[in-house]
């Protein structure tokens, strides 16, 4: 099992807000190998926000079938939305690939 998490750094006061974006369902529970997503508001961060997007899959190969996919590039289109919202809060972001060695339950 892997889990891949973007670590995207965001203005102050945006990470709350964003959070439920990247849980609301759609074409990612649908995908073969996708176990599941949640997301984490780093805490104690003075400058800016800090939101960890952490999505569990059985494997590599089915995490680059859902990034290689038309439903991701749906899901990360920020098309009108941002407009909307004017400028993006989004200060940068970084992909982290960890595969789970042991677990307990």
């Amino acid at each position: 099992m892997y889990i891949v998490t973007n670590r995207i750094k965001m203005k102050k006061g945006f990470a709350e807000k964003f959070a439920p974006m990247f849980t609301k369902g759609g074409a990612l529970q649908e995908m073969k190998g996708f176990i599941k997503v949640e997301t984490w508001n780093i805490q104690d961060i003075e400058d800016n926000d800090e939101l960890h997007v952490n999505m569990w899959w059985e494997t590599l190969e089915d995490f680059e079938v859902w990034k290689n996919s038309d439903a991701f590039k749906q899901a990360h289109n920020r098309g009108d939305s941002s407009k909307d919202q004017g400028e993006s809060p989004m200060l940068g972001s970084e992909i982290v690939v960890a595969k789970v060695e042991t677990t307990t339950e």
